[in-house]
């Protein structure tokens, strides 16, 4: 496999160009241009021919591209994306009021083995490059209708499937490129990161200087009933992963979210409810709970609406920070919990 060209910033690029190919740095700027536009290395219009075969001796001319796309009935889209190799993952694009954000994959498939998720199944079959999951952005801002000013995509959510923390290294790079003035500039304020709770890399994306949004899958206000869900947490306690967000707080001054998937039977009693209110009260932190969204052959069902309501509820009466957030494209397994690689026969 060739090498990913959306994993060098504008500045590599420009070195490449002029210490390696013994071009102009200019054209590294055009290249870079067309590639924030979402183009391939052969539909570069401004690139000299002969500059374009000598680039694709070293590079893949697409990293990524749009198999197929499912429209779910509340306008949210889902994305089937084959990469270079020939492995395939998903991505979602929904519509807000405050603008329209990008579910993006960090790894095909995942190692965590969340009873509840669907992308773990298989397992990790490898992680993605830092221009993967950049060209997973670009592609889809063009195909809405963007571009590097006029941008279709406002935020951007690392919730697709993998854990981002599990690829740290491409997981940051990405974070850097995507939020470069000089490219997509989508600003890491509107960027949230989830991971199941990696403490020592939580710790270590704390003092990076990136002021983006954490968001941790919380699940259960208990240690030991959230080992029976989150084979991580027999590795990383709730006080550890407490302990770590107090500190991303300290160094970043973003308060911190945990995302709580609501299972009937499991984890939405009053006696939960007053677990996590004892646990998080007085802490700069959000609660966001959300339904459980069905996976083939899961085991777990989420609650009703109404028992979410009464959950939510609950933690707002007990003094926290508390939203039920809406389900989005659960009819085309496009919702949290759901991405999956359904479709490699293709």
């Amino acid at each position: 496999m060739k090498k990913i060209i959306h994993d060098l910033s504008l500045q590599q690029l420009e070195d490449l160009f002029v210490q390696e190919l013994h071009e102009k740095k200019y054209r590294a700027l055009q290249l870079y241009q067309g590639l924030m536009l979402g183009k391939s290395i052969q539909e570069i219009s401004t690139l000299p021919k002969s500059l374009k075969d000598r680039l694709l001796t070293l590079f893949e001319d697409e990293t990524i591209v749009i198999l197929r796309e499912f429209t779910a009935k509340d306008g949210t889209k889902k994305f089937l994306f084959q990469l270079a190799d020939g492995n395939c993952i998903e991505g979602v694009f929904m519509q807000y009021k405050h603008g329209n954000t990008q579910c993006v994959s960090t790894q095909v498939g995942c190692r965590m083995g969340c009873v509840f998720c669907a992308s773990t199944k298989g397992g990790l079959i490898r992680n993605l490059t830092s221009g993967e999951i950049l060209a997973q952005v670009l592609v889809v801002n063009a195909r809405m209708g963007g571009n590097s000013k006029q941008r279709a995509i406002t935020n951007i959510v690392l919730m697709g499937s993998g854990e981002p923390l599990d690829n740290y290294h491409n997981t940051v790079n990405f974070l850097k490129n995507v939020s470069a003035p000089e490219g997509i500039c989508i600003s890491t304020r509107n960027i949230s990161l989830s991971t199941c709770g990696l403490v020592p890399e939580m710790r270590k994306l704390a003092n990076e200087g990136l002021s983006i949004n954490l968001t941790v899958s919380l699940h259960n206000g208990e240690d030991r009933q959230r080992q029976n869900i989150m084979p991580i947490a027999k590795v990383y306690s709730i006080q550890e992963i407490l302990d770590a967000c107090n500190y991303y707080f300290e160094q970043t001054g973003r308060r911190y979210i945990f995302e709580y998937s609501l299972i009937a039977g499991e984890n939405a009693s009053k006696k939960d409810a007053d677990k996590l209110i004892a646990l998080l009260k007085g802490k700069p932190c959000h609660v966001n709970c959300i339904r459980l969204n069905a996976i083939e052959n899961g085991k777990l069902i989420g609650t009703t609406e109404k028992e979410a309501y009464q959950f939510v509820a609950m933690l707002e009466k007990g003094g926290l920070s508390a939203t039920l957030r809406r389900k989005m494209g659960d009819d085309i397994a496009g919702a949290c919990g759901q991405l999956r690689a359904n479709y490699l026969n293709l």
